[in-house]
């Protein structure tokens, strides 16, 4: 499988991402797009650890915001 990128997010009402959808149309909740990040399969991402030891998704600094995650658009 090549890598995808993703291009848009789904937001709760708290506004924290829970789904992503890739170039290529397949929809993945968070929690798979970490699993699929940490094997390499998504571009342009890593995973981050939270104080409290959870695994979170994030855009590689690159200096645009404009591609960061939580400034996609939503679906």
């Amino acid at each position: 499988m090549d890598t995808a990128k993703i291009m848009k997010v789904r937001k709760n009402a708290r506004g924290s991402i829970t789904d992503v959808m890739l170039d290529n149309g397949n929809v993945y909740s968070i929690g798979e797009a970490i699993i699929m990040a940490k094997d390499g399969l998504i571009e342009g991402v890593n995973v981050g650890r939270a104080k409290d030891g959870g695994e979170f998704l994030r855009s590689d600094p690159n200096g645009t915001e404009s591609d960061n995650l939580y400034n996609l658009p939503t679906f």
